[in-house]
């Protein structure tokens, strides 16, 4: 387990940030940064801290190779590192998932492997992978300096849950680099609006979410069954766009600009358009690295569709060690091309968002099931389960608490633009005043985070695991 909320945000973090303004050069400090973020990972993780550390070494030693090879040379360690980057995942997050496959289609009884998985291990090895990538198409130099890569991998914030940071987007970040006080104060607002997100928002559903897709096959009408598939849709969209607030807002106290990782997914009238909003930093870094190289869709018809549906399996894929994960990327993937040919686009604005959303939440039903059985049985009972005994409604009632609803009113109206756009509207008109009140909102946000963190509920960000 990494470091707890409150020890985080009243040691850890003000220790770290008040060491680093006291520090001289930017060398000193991102030294700091990188001795920080090594014992920040090792505190959760103090084997695999070493798993980390091989690889940034590693593909170090992959981007000075490189830089020393003929282009002939230079596609046979490109392989290699692709190869033995995407071998540790294999090995520590889907041999378990390929025994339990061969074992379910062949009969036999392999034992598991039973490894641990290492936090985080999907995306520190996407950001390797970018940055040898990048030095193989000379879109920037190999540092000469490890420390570099070391940070550039390893740093906090965006270390164990995103956004895939991609090495072409921070490497002169790296070298230079300015924060002053109205920034760093920027970027606490931020990680407040995501701290929020999480522990007021996402919590709170995860309490209904869990609840519902742990029930019996008995308790579960079309009331629980949308329920259960609604809390979840929220409450992974604001623990995981939490947790990116945060890490923007963490890299802003440092003067690094991360790029935005959702842009309002829910409003949108496509699932083409809801890969623009939702995860940008993932679906960006398979179309720069996966499918623009398979070709795009500069091959016809048919290799585009191709391309793109394996785009979307590794997706799902990337996800988790589950069929469910890949059948949710599958799903995806099929609508965008049933959009290719449908005209979606020319659907009154209100149908077209319906038919997104409930593309979006069917979708997570699979994601969050535990068994395709499980998912489809929840899918079937959205849309047929018209049983209404005492003991279904009961399992509803009990979940439909005024602290739910509350939430679900908030949350409806938070993963939309209006509030942003009310805030940015009292700033142009309030001035100082305006700002000052968006500020002393957000000390009591923190206020509240901070009591709720402080009942002792432990719920770590759902996108921990993958």
């Amino acid at each position: 387990m990494v470091f707890s909320s409150l020890t985080f945000l009243c040691v850890f973090l003000p220790v770290v940030l008040a060491v680093y303004y006291l520090l001289p050069t930017l060398r000193i400090r991102n030294i700091l940064l990188i001795v920080v973020s090594l014992l920040f990972y090792a505190y959760g993780e103090p084997i695999y801290v070493l798993l980390m550390i091989f690889s940034i070494v590693m593909n170090y030693l992959f981007g000075r190779w490189l830089d020393s090879q003929n282009q002939t040379r230079r596609k046979a360690v490109l392989f290699l590192a692709v190869i033995i980057n995407l071998g540790l995942l294999v090995i520590f997050k889907y041999t378990d998932m390929i025994l339990q496959t061969i074992n379910s289609i062949s009969g036999s009884q392999i034992p598991l492997v039973g490894l641990a998985l290492p936090i985080g291990i999907s995306f520190f090895t996407f950001q390797a992978l970018s940055y040898v990538i990048d030095v193989y198409r000379k879109e920037v130099p190999s540092p000469k300096n490890l420390w570099n890569v070391m940070l550039y991998i390893s740093f906090f914030p965006q270390l164990i849950a995103g956004p895939i940071v991609k090495y072409h987007d921070i490497a002169q970040q790296i070298h230079t680099r300015t924060a002053d006080s109205r920034e760093i104060a920027e970027g606490l607002r931020r990680f407040i609006l995501g701290l929020s997100k999480k522990v007021l928002l996402s919590n709170t559903l995860a309490i209904t979410a869990d609840a519902l897709f742990g029930a019996a096959p008995a308790e579960i009408n079309i009331l629980s069954a949308w329920l259960a598939a609604i809390c979840y849709m929220l409450q992974i969209y604001f623990d995981f766009s939490g947790y990116s607030d945060m890490a923007i807002g963490l890299g802003h106290m440092f003067g690094f600009r991360f790029l935005e990782n959702f842009r309002y997914p829910y409003i949108s009238t496509s699932i083409k358009e809801f890969w623009r909003r939702w995860h940008i930093s993932l679906s960006t870094w398979f179309k720069e690295y996966l499918y623009i190289p398979l070709g795009g869709n500069r091959k016809g018809l048919a290799r585009t569709c191709l391309n793109k549906m394996i785009v979307f399996f590794c997706t799902g894929l990337w996800h988790g060690a589950n069929w469910t994960f890949v059948l949710w990327g599958l799903w995806h993937g099929a609508f965008l091309l049933l959009e290719q040919v449908c005209p979606i686009h020319k659907l009154q604005k209100g149908l077209a968002h319906i038919y997104a959303l409930l593309v979006v939440c069917i979708g997570f039903v699979l994601f969050r099931a535990d068994t395709l059985q499980q998912g489809v049985f929840l899918i079937g009972n959205m849309f047929t389960g018209w049983e209404f005994t005492h003991l279904q409604m009961t399992t509803v009632l009990e979940q439909m608490t005024p602290l739910l609803i509350l939430t679900l009113l908030c949350s409806f109206v938070g993963c939309t633009p209006w509030l942003p756009k009310v805030a940015q509207w009292c700033c142009e008109k309030g001035g100082q005043k305006a700002e000052t009140v968006g500020y002393v909102c957000s000390f009591l946000l923190l206020l509240l985070c901070m009591l709720s963190l402080s009942s002792g509920t432990y719920n770590p960000f759902i996108y921990f695991r993958f």
